[in-house]
């Protein structure tokens, strides 16, 4: 094969996003999946606005809106299925512009994301090839696989392992997983009904000491449940629909048992586990080769997406000679905190949750339903915006005050029907709320940028006041590159990127 410039490894949803924002920006890369096609088994099922932000930035969010179902929040419920509390989700849009809890079945997405790769002449996806070991070389990374039983190679100058928990990438780099001290086994349901359930449509969390368990609609007429195994229990123990049918009783009520169609019945561990080191040179982790996370907050998938979101652009710009090398360092400098503290929060919520015996048990029942009593908790638990990144090179947060740095920008509506980021479309942008001087202009438009102006009234200016900012330069992935008073140091402050999708 000739040289490319990126390999993907692995064609799950990390895998696709990442070629698919590379492929934007005119960057060729070779994907290569040891399946033939689509695995075919449901995994993930939701995604946040944030995430469903980046399905926007692949054009391919309203497909996606197409394929799957909005979900009203979270209950915590008793296992008498008593409600504890409620934790609302805004169903049709939330400060990205999306519905901020949408749930839907993997396989079709992953086809979507394969139909949208379609589109992208620079991408080549060989299913059917197995990678067996990296090795560097002068200017990349040989890349060795077998298709179709044929020993083939690659040279790439960079190397993306999104090949999931037994990553071959992590270990070709020498990198382990460090583990967070979480680990349950769960069992997974998932049904197709031909009856609406008529249940709550939202998440259900049943906090039991005896069984712990998780229901969530995920489509039309698509269901999944998770019931926590105790000790010397696996899924063989619930493959017979004598066995399945009453643990999913309490939400299926006298629903005819030929009415519902067992799709899969399948054990899982849940873990929390973070790589020690994502990168080795020019080869890089990205998904859960490079953490997992429990399921309690739904950012499994996400995270993957994000990890892919961050690197791409910044690949983009090195690799077109706009950026320096040395920035690709900013990936695990600023995704690896971030996607800990995510997986702890996880670890929290899922403790929180599911454990604890009768006394935890004893606790939720008093505590939950307090919850909004709890000046700001509230608040807390319902948004969505996910923590701010650590400084990096393409982070500039001052080390002793707030700073909206790090932080994602609203995609907030600019005129008409347009938001931020049909404006900016993978570009830097000057987010300001004053209009720049001539010479400001220049500055902004000579480094590849974009100007928005924020006008009084409207969301960006409130976000930038309450930043205690008067302006912002936001990077290609919509994180907040720099903020502040000083409207011209901001305009030299923006790196040059001439990477444009």
């Amino acid at each position: 094969m000739t040289d490319v410039p990126v390999v993907i490894i692995g064609a799950g949803p990390t895998g696709l996003t990442a070629a698919t924002l590379l492929a934007q920006y005119g960057i060729e890369s070779l994907v290569l999946d040891r399946w033939e096609t689509i695995y075919p088994q449901p995994r993930a099922v939701h995604l946040d606005d944030e995430v469903c932000r980046i399905l926007g930035r692949l054009g391919l969010f309203e497909e996606f809106a197409a394929i799957s179902w909005r979900c009203n929040g979270l209950r915590l419920v008793d296992r008498d299925m008593h409600v504890l509390a409620e934790f609302r989700r805004d169903a049709a849009h939330g400060r990205h512009g999306y519905p901020e809890a949408s749930m839907f079945d993997q396989p079709e997405l992953e086809a979507l994301l394969r139909s949208g790769l379609k589109r992208h002449s620079v991408v080549t996806l060989r299913g059917g090839a197995e990678v067996t070991s990296l090795a560097p070389e002068a200017g990349g990374v040989r890349v060795t696989f077998t298709e179709s039983g044929r020993p083939d190679s690659v040279l790439a100058k960079y190397v993306l392992g999104c090949d999931g928990a037994n990553s071959l990438t992590r270990t070709s780099i020498g990198a382990v997983l460090r583990d967070l001290g979480f680990t349950q086994r769960w069992l997974v349901v998932d049904i197709r009904a031909d009856v609406d359930l008529g249940a709550w449509e939202g998440v259900h969390q049943v906090s039991d000491p005896g069984r712990a368990a998780t229901y969530m609609r995920i489509g039309e007429n698509r269901y999944r449940w998770e019931f926590q195994l105790a000790d010397g229990e696996t899924a063989d123990d619930y493959r017979a629909p004598d066995a399945l049918l009453p643990l999913i009783k309490p939400w299926t009520g006298e629903a005819p048992a030929d009415r519902l169609d067992i799709l899969r019945v399948a054990e899982y561990t849940f873990r929390a586990q973070v790589a020690d080191r994502w990168r080795d040179r020019r080869v890089f982790l990205l998904g859960d080769a490079a953490h997992l996370t429990p399921p309690f907050i739904g950012q499994g998938m996400g995270a993957g997406m994000r990890d892919a979101m961050n690197l791409a652009w910044k690949l983009a710009g090195v690799l077109d000679g706009t950026l320096a090398e040395t920035v690709l360092a900013s990936y695990e400098t600023e995704r690896k905190p971030h996607a800990t503290t995510m997986i702890r929060l996880a670890k929290l919520m899922g403790t929180a949750m599911t454990e604890g015996g009768e006394l935890g048990n004893l606790l939720r029942r008093v505590a939950a339903p307090r919850l909004h009593l709890v000046p700001g908790l509230l608040k807390r638990v319902l948004q969505t915006e996910t923590p701010a990144l650590h400084r990096s090179a393409l982070v500039v947060r001052p080390p002793l005050r707030h700073s909206l740095a790090g932080r994602q920008c609203p995609n907030a509506p600019i005129d008409g029907d347009r938001r931020l980021d049909d404006v900016t479309a993978g570009r830097f942008a000057v987010v300001s709320a004053a209009e720049p001087s001539p010479s400001q202009r220049a500055d902004i438009e000579q480094r590849g940028a974009v100007l928005v102006v924020a006008r009084p009234g409207r969301v960006l200016h409130d976000w930038l006041r309450r930043g205690f900012a008067h302006a912002a330069v936001v990077r290609p992935d919509a994180t907040v590159h720099s903020a502040g008073r000083d409207l011209a140091a901001l305009c030299t402050a923006i790196p040059p990127y001439r990477a444009t999708p």
